[in-house]
């Protein structure tokens, strides 16, 4: 008798419904089409790869290029992958879009001024802006935790740190939120944004080669290996790149923290009790945690077969697009026990939340430090704190690589004195 059994169909992907949740989806992809091709909402076909372990071969596999270049189709000349505006604002030379040996070069060179040490420096300026934001909400007793805390925070953070000046901080503010609403704003705005940006960063390098100071645009235009300097156009896209990846990674983490802490009230408390008692062990380990259960950015950035190759048992062909969901390999359970469960004390948990191979983010440790302070400082202040509205009524917002909360509305008691 024949098989009357149809295949089950694959969930649907990238609606609305899908982004308020997209971990149910991602398991069944684990185990029924973990090296999946499908078509993205702008009409590119790409591969999605889903398990930790093929995640992390593909992470680290140089047969697969960043640069759009080998990419098989005509559409990345449109825009239609990387950041939108960053080819015609002449942006495109960045960590996220080459290879080595260029790669190894510029990377070797922003290094020299981007070192733990300087983020480890910049601390008591990240507790301060991080008291400055609180300080404007709290006499309110309600606030929305993105756009008045966890968007601004990182926008100061990465301006104070690549030496934009105080006066044109807000013009930053204007163009990095028109570049994280993605397709809410109007049509082109995010392309006007960065060609603004682009301007603003040309202008300021000059600026920084005539009077150099200790900020992190000097220290680019300074940094030389075997001679070499970073060209002006270097310089203005390692210094775009470092605001656009560092900024919104980090409103992710400190929304995406939030609302995981006060979905999961047990853990939050374990950990308001812990900081109560002047122990930040469980703060170190909770911020990992947090990037493995529901971290800032859903899909590693694009990569491009430059030859045929197989991923995870699947055949890629030489110019197929390849996306890594780092939130769904975060949540293998062949990989991590208990995946979709907060543990804030999760010891083993190597997760993928800021990649893997050499291209792992320059500003981890930057994105780290604002997201401990952020966290630490608001439990402590506002210890109260609670959703203002039902959960199933946030939004999240739409764009292929980052996840991030449109709003997270809270209610608080106002602290007393």
């Amino acid at each position: 008798m024949q098989d009357k059994t149809t295949p089950t169909p694959v969930p649907a992907l990238f609606t609305w419904e899908f982004a308020a949740d997209p971990y149910p989806t991602y398991a069944w992809l684990r185990g029924h089409a973990p090296v999946h091709r499908t078509a993205l909402p702008s009409g590119v076909d790409a591969w999605l790869v889903t398990r930790y372990a093929d995640a992390r071969q593909a992470l680290a596999d140089q047969r697969l290029s960043k640069n759009p270049v080998h990419h098989s189709e005509s559409a990345h000349g449109k825009g239609k992958v990387g950041i939108p505006g960053e080819r015609s604002a002449n942006l495109m030379t960045h960590l996220l879009n080459i290879d080595p040996p260029d790669h190894t070069r510029l990377r070797r060179l922003v290094s020299k001024a981007f070192t733990p040490g300087r983020v480890a420096e910049f601390a008591p300026r990240v507790q301060e802006l991080t008291d400055r934001l609180i300080d404007d909400f709290c006499e309110k007793g309600s606030a929305d935790l993105i756009h008045e805390f966890a968007f601004p925070l990182p926008i100061y953070a990465i301006c104070d740190l690549l030496g934009v000046p105080g006066e044109d901080q807000d013009d930053f503010r204007d163009w990095a939120g028109m570049m994280i609403r993605h397709g809410g704003g109007p049509r082109g705005g995010v392309a006007r944004a960065v060609k603004k940006m682009r301007t603003y960063l040309a202008e300021l390098i000059h600026r920084k080669r005539e009077n150099p100071g200790e900020d992190l645009i000097s220290g680019l235009i300074r940094a030389s290996d075997h001679g070499e300097h970073l060209t002006e156009n270097e310089a203005a896209a390692m210094a775009f790149i470092l605001l656009f990846a560092g900024f919104e990674t980090t409103v992710n983490l400190i929304g995406n923290g939030l609302h995981a802490l006060l979905r999961n009230p047990g853990q939050r408390e374990r950990l308001q009790l812990a900081l109560a008692e002047g122990d930040e062990s469980l703060l170190a380990t909770g911020v990992e945690e947090l990037l493995r259960y529901d971290g800032p950015v859903e899909l590693a950035t694009w990569r491009f077969a430059k030859q045929e190759l197989t991923i995870g048992g699947q055949r890629i062909a030489e110019g197929d697009p390849v996306l890594v969901v780092l939130a769904a390999a975060d949540r293998d359970p062949e990989r991590f026990a208990e995946p979709d469960t907060l543990d804030l004390s999760r010891a083993d948990n190597q997760h993928l939340g800021y990649g893997h191979g050499i291209h792992y983010c320059l500003g981890a440790p930057l994105a780290r430090l604002e997201g401990r302070t952020a966290l630490a400082t608001l439990l402590r202040r506002l210890p109260d704190l609670r959703l203002a509205v039902d959960p199933e009524e946030l939004r999240w917002r739409g764009g292929l690589i980052m996840r991030g909360l449109r709003t997270l509305p809270v209610e608080f008691d106002v602290p007393a004195g």
